[in-house]
């Protein structure tokens, strides 16, 4: 049909929605490109609002099926209540956007600006991905209303509402970091030091011992967590999978193994010698937990740093060949 009608039609070999979207607007001959469904769900006769978008500037125009006027049939339940609004809080809530529908398959953009994303997702995804890296990337996105429709297809939809759900989570989590490891880990951090100051204070009363074990395993935890957030954000820097920060090159400059070997190898010497002095008193069965618990978590916060700081420097060694 479209052949039929003078239209140029591209094949893409590889399988997925964001793999035949690529494809197309690497094909387009013109610098604008609308992206849609071509299922009848989408309102291509009325496309003003996104070509006037990119008339004046605007990267990416992402439509809002929300705003145009949504009727009962035109987005399943699960999609309308559950999916596209608890997805769409956390995108924004990840990335400090302010979209309203982050699924929406009508939008426009600039072949500019599209290799300026460096998209690279084959699935369903890809619609998360355009709005992440337009952000990552400080470009102009702006929402405009449309309208959406059931859709007129004659198969079953390629969209898989749970397996499509997470991938489009999974994807939220792997690009922001600071979410998926700093922030679990900081709090994992604070509630082990919480339930350390019991130990000088008593306001909790659990057995003490059950206390140390919780308080030690959450700091420890925590520790490794932030650990994983700057190892993440630096991969994937360095992978071009995120753009790269003004300070992101000082950061080598001010953690260098050297620094971090010492600050390990202290705290490491620190945990033993507090162990020796505290020697005797370990024969207290009241007080041995306690000195246990320093000395526990002070070898382990030393070790882990000092694997941290060769890491790091791996990364920061390909950082500067970069």
């Amino acid at each position: 049909l479209a052949i039929k009608h003078g239209a140029r039609v591209v094949e893409v070999h590889s399988i997925g929605y964001g793999s035949a979207i690529r494809g197309g607007i690497e094909s387009a001959n013109s610098e604008f490109v609308i992206v849609g469904d071509s299922d009848d769900s989408h309102d291509f006769e009325n496309l003003e609002l996104f070509y006037q978008g990119l008339i004046n500037g605007y990267d990416l125009i992402i439509g809002n099926r929300f705003k145009g006027g949504l009727y009962k049939d035109d987005m399943p339940f699960l999609h309308r209540y559950l999916g596209n609004p608890i997805l769409t809080g956390l995108g924004n809530l990840f990335f400090g956007t302010n979209i309203g529908d982050f699924h929406c398959g009508l939008r426009g953009l600039n072949k500019t600006s599209y290799f300026k994303m460096n998209l690279t997702t084959n699935g369903m995804e890809f619609a998360s991905e355009m709005i992440v890296k337009a952000k990552l990337h400080s470009l102009n996105m702006i929402e405009v209303p449309t309208k959406v429709f059931p859709s007129g297809r004659s198969r079953e939809a390629h969209l898989k509402t749970w397996p499509d759900g997470w991938r489009h989570l999974r994807f939220l989590l792997l690009y922001s970091p600071k979410w998926l490891f700093f922030y679990p880990g900081f709090i994992l951090i604070l509630i082990g030091v919480i339930l350390s100051l019991n130990f000088i204070n008593r306001f909790i009363y659990i057995d003490q011992n059950i206390l140390f074990c919780a308080a030690a395993i959450l700091i420890l935890t925590g520790f490794q967590f932030v650990l994983f957030y700057a190892l993440t954000k630096i991969y994937a820097t360095n992978n071009g999978l995120i753009p790269q920060t003004r300070n992101y090159k000082s950061v080598f400059t001010k953690l260098t193994l050297e620094r971090g070997l010492i600050l390990g190898l202290s705290s490491i010497v620190f945990g033993v010698g507090y162990f020796v002095y505290n020697f005797d008193t370990l024969k207290i069965v009241n007080e041995k937990y306690s000195y246990m618990y320093v000395t526990l978590v002070a070898i382990c916060l030393g070790l882990q740093t000092v694997l941290f700081s060769f890491f790091f420097s791996i990364l920061g060694l390909k950082s500067k060949q970069k």
